[in-house]
């Protein structure tokens, strides 16, 4: 409680503002998780006015600091909390709108809490809520450091957070001990599990890639006016149970969100894999949140101010759903397709546990095949489930996707039971294309299906997905950077082939935005990979040899080691093409591992 007694009256009007600004603040942000998650429109000026409200006070407090630290007794911690939940609203803001401009901001204000230590003596406060706040921070700025690839710094925050958890447990002996040992267990697993192959300096040093679309991965097209379409929302879905996750992203989220977004072209962007430099701390150098006091869109504003022109949209728009009930499923895809912008295209991303299905006569190929479970929720079981073969409440059926094909859809299915969504109908005329990933994989890359997909890997970073099934897990950077030609002639060699064969139309349609194009070129460099790689075939041959079954069903058996797609692509004008198998080849050839690889001349 502040005591206004002794006070001079300009220093009271100081405290009793500042106290006004502090709970308008507090209200506005406890206000932001009432608001819906999906559509633009809702919740943007409810974050103006939550922006706006945190430059006055962060304002206040910078100009007035010498009255509220004698006066008020405002501690380094409460500074902290403040810097702290800018941070979070900068990365929700960037969460909601998809423009990494905004997880920039997000990590201007974690690094410099960490860079003026405003944490520091939060543990002599003698109060647990303190302390969780702290922990609660450092687990944000990991999250954010992931997104922006700083590898090294997020190493560095893990051992702090580990001593701090440490600390706290040690001194409180709170129910949440737990909780946070698990926190820590999930964050250093998917760390590793992120490297799954590492590029080394020339001192061996590990060096941090990445991997969002920048001018130099942007695939090479020749335009056409068939070429219509952009990636404008996108949701991305995650439930694969024995998969590494963290704070609500699971691996094969994690790199399809990054896989989908244009690199950041910020001042520090350079600094990649470095911790803040000292005296680069903006909240000590007076940082104010963009806007100005403007709401809505607070970097747009800021440009405005500078007589800059507005930043444009540089990414598609994405939502993120971790175990989503089937209802947010249906809400969330309604929401995005209403926002669909004339010739602008709707893309489903789902990585999930197959949800498989026991009848032996399928009649309806949209629901009698099972699809793929998006939550792990279980429902009131019917006291007749079993007599009324009730399907599962939280299955994403192929059939559930069919009103949402009135606009043009692209869909990718990371599953297990993949290929049920082949069947989809194109109903209503609309360009319409399905990538479907191996239903199967070889025993010996089963065991790390735990750290990410196969499939995935290959759409997020074709080079190291070809490295790991070579079992290569360190390459010199000199070489990943000759290899990286190999795969950048592939891709302009697919796309040359793809405008010029006979394909369907939906293709051609969603080939002109780059991210869709990125995804299809990779795509044909996944199957042509797998289709020339012995370990996906060895196994069918050791079949045939001791097995009693027929031969149709174990090269069927077979086919499902290599993805689908739904219009198919053409075999010899494209997936079978020489020039693209002789590039794989070559490829291995660089790599000096040919031999995982079939001759052209063994190829069935």
């Amino acid at each position: 409680m502040v005591i206004m007694a002794g006070m001079a009256e300009h220093e009271r009007k100081i405290v009793i503002e500042f106290c006004h600004l502090l709970e308008k603040s507090k209200q506005l942000f406890n206000g932001l998780r009432d608001l819906p998650q999906y559509g633009h429109k809702q919740w943007q000026a409810y974050f103006g006015r939550t922006f706006d409200i945190y430059t006055k006070l962060w304002k206040f407090q910078q100009q007035h600091r010498q009255v509220l630290d004698t006066k008020y007794g405002l501690k380094r911690w409460q500074i902290g909390e403040i810097a702290s939940k800018i941070g979070q609203l900068y990365y929700h803001y960037y969460l909601r709108t998809s423009e990494t401009n905004y997880l920039n901001e997000a990590y201007s204000f974690y690094a410099a809490i960490r860079g003026r230590a405003y944490y520091s003596r939060a543990s002599k406060e003698d109060r647990s809520d303190l302390m969780v706040k702290k922990l609660r921070y450092y687990a944000r700025f990991i999250v954010v450091c992931l997104l922006l690839k700083k590898m090294k710094l997020v190493r560095d925050l893990v051992m702090e957070l580990d001593k701090q958890i440490v600390d706290y447990t040690s001194t409180y002996e709170p129910d949440d001990q737990l909780e946070w040992s698990l926190v820590l267990e999930e964050i250093k697993s998917f760390v590793k599990a992120d490297g799954v192959v590492s590029v080394l300096h020339a001192d061996s040093n590990t060096i941090v890639l990445s991997h969002r679309l920048s001018p130099l991965t942007t695939p090479p097209v020749e335009k056409s006016p068939m070429m219509n379409l952009t990636l404008q929302e996108i949701l991305i879905i995650g439930n694969c149970n024995d998969q590494v996750k963290f704070s609500e992203l699971t691996m094969d989220m994690f790199r399809m969100l990054q896989t989908l977004e244009r690199e950041p072209q910020d001042d520090f962007n350079h600094i990649y894999d470095a911790s803040p430099a000292p005296g680069r701390v903006p909240l000590d150098k007076g940082y104010s949140l963009p806007g100005g006091g403007k709401g809505m869109y607070p970097l747009v504003s800021s440009c405005q101010e500078n007589g800059d022109r507005p930043i444009k949209r540089e990414n598609p728009h994405k939502y993120l759903l971790y175990k989503p009930t089937f209802s947010q499923v249906m809400v969330f895809l309604a929401s995005g397709f209403k926002e669909l912008p004339p010739s602008g295209a709707l893309m489903l991303y789902i990585s999930a546990d197959g949800c498989f299905s026991a009848m032996k006569h399928p009649e309806d190929m949209g629901y009698d095949l099972g699809g793929v479970l998006t939550s792990s929720k279980k429902e009131l079981d019917h006291p007749n489930k079993k007599a009324i073969q009730l399907k599962e409440m939280h299955c994403l059926y192929p059939g559930d996707l069919y009103p949402f094909t009135r606009k043009p859809f692209f869909i990718i299915v990371d599953s297990d039971n993949s290929f049920v969504f082949q069947h989809v109908p194109r109903y209503f005329g609309q360009p319409l294309v399905i990538l479907m990933s191996p239903q199967d994989i070889p025993a010996a890359f089963q065991d790390h299906q735990h750290n990410g997909s196969l499939f995935t890997l290959f759409l997020h970073s074709p080079l190291t997905a070809f490295c790991f099934i070579c079992n290569i897990l360190s390459i010199p950077i000199h070489l990943w950077e000759r290899c990286q030609s190999f795969i950048d002639r592939f891709v302009t060699e697919a796309s040359r082939l793809f405008t010029r064969c006979r394909i369907d139309a939906s293709y051609l349609q969603f080939f002109g935005d780059d991210f869709l194009r990125l995804l299809l070129l990779r795509y044909v460099f996944c199957d042509v990979v797998l289709h020339l790689h012995r370990s996906f075939k060895m196994e069918i041959i050791q079949c045939v040899i001791g097995s009693e079954s027929r031969d149709g069903l174990l090269l069927f058996s077979g086919r499902q080691f290599r993805p689908r797609c739904q219009p198919p692509l053409p075999d010899g004008d494209l997936l079978d093409h020489p020039a693209l198998q002789h590039l794989v080849l070559d490829l291995a050839s660089h790599l000096d591992v040919r031999g995982h690889f079939m001759d052209t001349n063994e190829m069935d």
